[in-house]
């Protein structure tokens, strides 16, 4: 039986693992501020961890019984890199989530294999790498008049267009530029992410933790606070947790840790819009029990470990 130093790596990047103070603004502090919740929980748990930059290449990850991923947003601009760190790291210790839930949920791809097990999603259409298409051609097909494009890869709205008829032809070379090297994904604009926001729903261990409503700055569609959205505490309804709950089952194995981000779609059905399971903000600051939850997520699988 090898000796671990470590019980639970905590995973972030090398721009949030040990800023320097002249580094730590509003945003850099509600991400350590973030981390120290989880910490302090596992921690009152007698579980001993350490926060990592996950690129660090100096740590053998076989020091620790686990890894769970938390502020690892650049991996979807070193994505092969990250790719292989991940098929290296994943024999070395447990991932949370485990490596084939986070390989499934890195692609947006994932989102048709939810609606395949019966999970509400908007219509969405995959338009594959190298594909011979183009803007107006897919809108005629669809006959769809508003539209988002975003690659299926992809985090905080990276190369996350909202199309109409007047603007087609303007985004046309940026299309072709990124239809040539990667996956993109076209989905009807969803007008009621604009006028009530989107719903965020944490789930530990497939129970419903707490939620918070993400809103578009006036002027904007996108709710990531990246582009001036605002998150603000929300009580959701028996229906939104259920949809939620029923949403993270599908998935197989069941997250340790999820977010299920909903709204109402065009016909008013509760739709996903997105499951994160890779690296999501989770919003402890609003909900501290919750760092409690995901503590005795974490400790309940180390215990299936032993």
């Amino acid at each position: 039986m090898p000796t671990h130093a470590y019980d639970v790596a905590l995973l972030t990047e090398s721009r949030y693992h040990r800023p320097r103070p002249e580094e730590i603004d509003w945003y850099v502090e509600n991400i350590l501020t973030e981390d120290r919740l989880v910490q302090e929980a596992l921690e009152r748990r007698g579980l001993r961890c350490i926060r990592l930059d996950w690129a660090d290449p100096h740590f053998d990850w076989r020091a620790t019984r686990l890894a769970l991923f938390r502020t690892t947003w650049d991996y979807f601009h070193r994505f092969a890199e990250f790719s292989q760190w991940l098929d290296r790291v994943s024999t070395q210790t447990q991932l949370l989530n485990p490596a084939e839930l986070v390989r499934w949920n890195i692609d947006k791809h994932y989102l048709l294999d939810l609606q395949a097990r019966g999970v509400h999603i908007p219509p969405t259409v995959i338009i594959h790498k190298g594909a011979n298409t183009s803007l107006a051609r897919l809108h005629e097909e669809q006959g769809w008049r508003e539209t988002v494009l975003k690659p299926t890869v992809s985090g905080a709205a990276r190369h996350t267009y909202k199309l109409d008829r007047h603007n087609l032809a303007g985004h046309e070379a940026i299309f072709q530029e990124l239809i040539a090297v990667e996956d993109m994904m076209l989905q009807p604009f969803q007008h009621n992410v604009v006028k009530q926001g989107e719903v965020a729903l944490m789930v530990f261990g497939g129970r419903f933790s707490h939620a918070i409503l993400k809103v578009a700055r006036p002027g904007d569609f996108r709710v990531q606070d990246d582009f001036g959205g605002t998150v603000h505490p929300y009580s959701p309804s028996g229906e939104e947790i259920n949809f939620a709950e029923q949403a993270v089952a599908a998935c197989t194995p069941l997250p340790v840790y999820a977010r299920v981000d909903l709204f109402r779609d065009n016909d008013g059905r509760l739709a996903v819009g997105e499951l994160e399971l890779v690296e999501p903000e989770l919003w402890f600051r609003f909900h501290h029990p919750a760092a409690d939850q995901l503590a005795e997520a974490v400790e309940s699988r180390l215990q299936l470990m032993e």
